[in-house]
Parts: structure tokens; sequence; C-alpha cells
């Protein structure tokens, strides 16, 4: 297996760290082989990158099958768009390794927990694409093939994550700069043709990012034609990552939800379908 570890300079001189899992190929099995990737983007409300939503998540879906990436972006203090640049790096880094890391580049999926959602969403649609073109990506090169997010945050009117906001725009976050801002930034105003399939999960009961933005992407995605798996399930606080004890830390009470278990299960049939991937095989404990 392959360990990557690559830095990505912020526009802003701020640093993202790239951390890369990569299965090697063998002539026993298939040398030729290209994977379907995952690039994992971390949640945190732009103020830090969850480990929670990091490691354990990428070594679940490596153990199935998947070359996976993970981005621990700039946040707080840096501002809009430095993430966005730098998620765009990490996707054009991906493909212009495709030989190196096995990788299938037309198979590339992003997936983002809480404001890394908002940020996957942000690289997936059209939403950034003005500020990826200014800092010199096409946004149609580094735009990702599926996405798949956890309790995201989409929107930023009134259901919005208000402190995700803050850290992303300062003052503009409370309307009290630019609107206009913030109505880029409003992702559910966003999906139209070039929105790859979106996965999602989110619970009713999460009361830090309301179940009502994973709604609004949904009626976005069926207004445009956008192929959508959601996925609500009854209960459970917001931040579960895989919830289960690995990733519950201190709150092993609020943090374990078995209901919400099977989502890692779930995101990869979709992927397979998705994909309609036979260059991933499945292991035999399915």
């Amino acid at each position: 297996m392959q360990y990557i570890e690559r830095t990505i300079e912020g526009i802003d001189g701020s640093e993202a760290r790239f951390i890369g899992y990569v299965a090697d190929n063998s002539r026993e099995m298939d040398p030729a082989r290209r994977r379907t990737s995952i690039l994992i983007l971390p949640g945190g409300g732009y103020a830090m990158t969850s480990d929670r939503e990091a490691e354990p998540v990428a070594l679940r879906f490596l153990g199935r099958g998947f070359n996976v990436f993970i981005l621990r972006y700039s946040v707080r203090p840096s501002r809009y768009p430095v993430a966005l640049v730098e998620a765009g790096e990490a996707m054009r880094l991906i493909r212009d390794h495709a030989d190196d890391w096995h990788v299938d580049p037309r198979r590339v999926a992003v997936l983002g927990f809480s404001a890394g959602g908002h940020l996957a969403a942000n690289l997936a649609t059209t939403a950034g694409d003005d500020d990826l073109r200014a800092h010199g990506l096409d946004p149609d090169e580094v735009r990702p093939d599926a996405l798949m997010l956890a309790y995201p945050v989409i929107t930023s009117g009134p259901l919005a994550h208000r402190g995700s906001f803050r850290c992303l725009l300062g003052d503009s976050a409370d309307g009290a700069g630019d609107t206009a801002m913030l109505d880029r930034l409003s992702i559910e105003r966003h999906i139209d043709a070039k929105t790859p399939p979106v996965f999602v999960w989110h619970t009713m009961t999460d009361t830090t990012v309301p179940v009502e933005n994973t709604l609004m992407l949904i009626q976005a995605c069926h207004a445009a034609g956008v192929s959508v798996e959601a996925h609500l399930f009854p209960e459970g606080s917001h931040g579960l990552s895989l919830g289960d004890e690995e990733t519950a830390g201190d709150s092993k009470f609020a943090n374990v939800v078995p209901c919400v278990q099977c989502w890692p299960r779930l995101a990869e049939d979709w992927l397979r379908r998705t994909f309609a991937d036979a260059s991933v095989h499945a292991p035999a404990d399915r």
C-alpha cells in the first residue's frame, strides 16, 4: 500500500495537508486495475477539521476496495475561497497522479461531513466556479464525479449553521456585509445539470445543522433532474461520523447510534451502482 502526504499551499499563505491511502496493484490480482477513489473533507464548522471524520472513515472505505484521500483544508482565520481552491487542487492532484495511484480519473467521488459537506458541494456544483477560475483552476476539470454528504451545511438562509458561515466569511455571514456572497454560497441555489449524482444522509433530530438543509438539497436536486439518494435517520445528534464506538470520542452515549451505522454500506452500494464499477470488488464477507 502507498501512504501519500502532500502539502497544498493556500492562496493566503496557509497550508492544507493532503493524505492518501492507495492499495498497490499486484501481478497476481489485475495488475492494471484502476480503482474508484474518494476524497474526504472532514467537518468542523470551518474552524477545524475533525479527526473523527478523517482517518477512521478513510480506513473503512479503504477496506472495501477504494483508494481514499483526506484533505485537511485551511480553516479560520482563512476565509473563502481558500478551502475551495485547496479542494480543487486536491482533485487535480488525484487526477494528475492517476497512473501512479491506480486511480480511474472518471470515478473520483468527494465525501464531505457537515461544513466539509458544504465545501464538497461547493466544489461539485457551480457555486464556486468563478472563484476556481479566478485562481487558475478549470471547474469542470476538478469537479468530482459523485457527491457524498453526511449531515451537510447547505443553506446560508434562515436555517443556516451560522457558525460555519462566520468562520468562512467573517462579518458577511450575518448579512451585515456582502449578501450576494451569502447567496453564492447557499448550495441549494446552484444545483444544475453540472451537479454529479448525490448521496446524502442526515438525522431528523440534528439540532446543530437542521435536517432542512438536506431537505432543501433534495428538493433542489429533484427540480434540476439531478440523481439523489437520501437517507434520513430517526435519531442521532450532529457529527456522528460512523456512529459507532470507534468514532464516538468522549460522548459514547450520544455518538453511538445504531440506526446510522449502516450508512457506509449504503454509500458503498450507491457508489458502485453509480459508477457501475466492475474494477472495485466487494470483499467476500458482504
